[in-house]
């Protein structure tokens, strides 16, 4: 499984983005999701998590301003970040689990900045 991330930009506070990540291979393969970001210096963190189950996890930072959402049918799995601020100011990357010869493997997209700022 390949995916590729896009969708960041520069927007200004209290703006938003839909971020997108197309996976492509055995997208069937898919079982749980997730978005990280990354600031230079620190380490990659959690943002938000979707098992195949449908059960979500954000992290305190972003809940009730970030939704993530799945499309299994196209492979497609997406970020909705509303009410975006400065501190929302990252590099975003997909991940997804999948399985594959008896064994769950891990997939990352190369990265997306998103920008907030005025």
């Amino acid at each position: 499984v390949q995916l590729q991330a896009f969708g960041g930009g520069l927007v200004q506070p209290g703006g938003y983005l839909r971020l997108s990540c197309a996976a492509s291979g055995d997208i069937f393969s898919i079982r749980d999701i997730g978005w990280y970001r990354q600031v230079p210096g620190k380490q990659r963190e959690v943002v938000a998590t979707l098992t195949v189950g449908g059960r979500t996890n954000y992290a305190d930072s972003v809940k009730g301003r970030f939704t993530i959402s799945r499309d299994d049918a196209k492979g497609t799995m997406y970020l909705q970040m509303n009410s975006l601020k400065p501190e929302d100011t990252a590099v975003y990357y997909c991940n997804v689990n999948y399985y594959r010869d008896g064994v769950y493997l891990s997939a990352w997209g190369q990265g997306t900045q998103v920008t907030v700022s005025s």
